[in-house]
Parts: C-alpha cells; sequence; structure tokens
C-alpha cells in the first residue's frame, strides 16, 4: 500500500514539475521562435552531457547567444532532457548508432577494457586514448539524437506556444468584454458603436 502510495506521489511530482517548466517556458522573454530555438538547443545539449562529461556546460551559453534563442527557454529544455531520463534510455541504441557512424576497425580501436580505468590510475596514460575513442561512439550516437529529438522538440514548443499566446489573447477580450457590458458607461458606448456600423 505505501509503496503504491510513493509510486503515485513520485509520478504526481514529475508531472508537476514537468507543468511548471512548462508554465516557464511560455513566460519566457521572446517571441516564438526564439523560445523554440533555446528550448530545442537546451533540450538537445542534454543528450551529450553525459558523453561529454558535461563539458558541454561550457559551450552551453555562447551556442544559445550565438543562435539567437532564448537563455531562460534553453535552461527548461535542459530541465526537461533531464526529467525524462533519454539520455540515459538511449545510451545503447546511440553506442550502436555511433559504431555505424565511426567504425571502430578505421580508428584501430577494438573492445573498450573494463580495466583501462584502473590502468589509468597507474599512470598507464596508453589507456585514455581507448576510453576516449571507445567514448566517440557514444558522443556520435548521441549527438545524432541530439540533433533529431532538438529539432522535433523545435516545432512541439512552437506550436503549444502560439497555441497558449492565442488562448491568452481570447482571455484578454473576453475579460475587457465582461468589463465592459458591466458598466453602464462602457456598455453604452459600446451600443452606440455598433448602431453607428
Amino acid at each position: 500500500m505505501n509503496l503504491q502510495k510513493s509510486k503515485n506521489s513520485r509520478f504526481a511530482r514529475l508531472t508537476r514539475a514537468l507543468k511548471l517548466n512548462f508554465l516557464k517556458l511560455l513566460r519566457a522573454p521572446g517571441g516564438a521562435h526564439k523560445v523554440s530555438t533555446g528550448f530545442a538547443l537546451g533540450f538537445g545539449l542534454e543528450l551529450i552531457v553525459i558523453s561529454t562529461a558535461s563539458l558541454v556546460y561550457l559551450v552551453f551559453y555562447p551556442i544559445v547567444r550565438l543562435s539567437g534563442g532564448s537563455l531562460p527557454a534553453a535552461i527548461v529544455g535542459n530541465v526537461i532532457g533531464k526529467l525524462t531520463f533519454l539520455p540515459i534510455i538511449l545510451m545503447p541504441l546511440a553506442k550502436q548508432i555511433g559504431s555505424w557512424i565511426l567504425p571502430a576497425h578505421s580508428m584501430g580501436q577494438g573492445l573498450v577494457h573494463e580495466s583501462a580505468f584502473m590502468e589509468l590510475f597507474r599512470g598507464n596514460w596508453s589507456a585514455l586514448s581507448e576510453l576516449l575513442l571507445g567514448g566517440l561512439d557514444i558522443l556520435a550516437g548521441m549527438s545524432v539524437f541530439g540533433v533529431i529529438l532538438g529539432v522535433i522538440s523545435y516545432f512541439v514548443v512552437k506550436f503549444f506556444y502560439v497555441r497558449a499566446l492565442k488562448r491568452r489573447f481570447e482571455r484578454r477580450l473576453e475579460k475587457r468584454k465582461q468589463a465592459a457590458m458591466s458598466s453602464p458607461t462602457a456598455a453604452s458606448v459600446l451600443i452606440r458603436k455598433t448602431s453607428q456600423s
């Protein structure tokens, strides 16, 4: 019983966090293109964070600024990318795709041994090249996923952003109409305008 409640509370917390980040995204400064670009970059770059050992964050801000994206939207996209656990889920598939893009025999690279880390700690720096070459295929595969999912998220966020703006505009119009109808002077002005037209 307690296990079921904890699962439900975790799911509820996750959905609340996603909704909160989506609301932050809709309130991010800039137009639909700027917000969508920022989100797509943040989401796409999140997929290569693990394979670059978080070094991608050194170029995160310059990439977002140079592309003309919104930095708050990029941060939201990055957080949502973390919440989806996609970088971890897609890693085995990314390794396979990366091995097709960068075949191991072309780099003179066999299987990466588990003892490569231990050799590195013992001072054998030749193990470093083995680790780096073994991680290149994952980086290549995750980069492919980052580009594909970034482009998809651009169009999804742009659609929802434009739709949310339209709804907000319609609500404002309804409030103005209700306010005009509630005050008698405004209602009389509105009646005159409609009768003149």
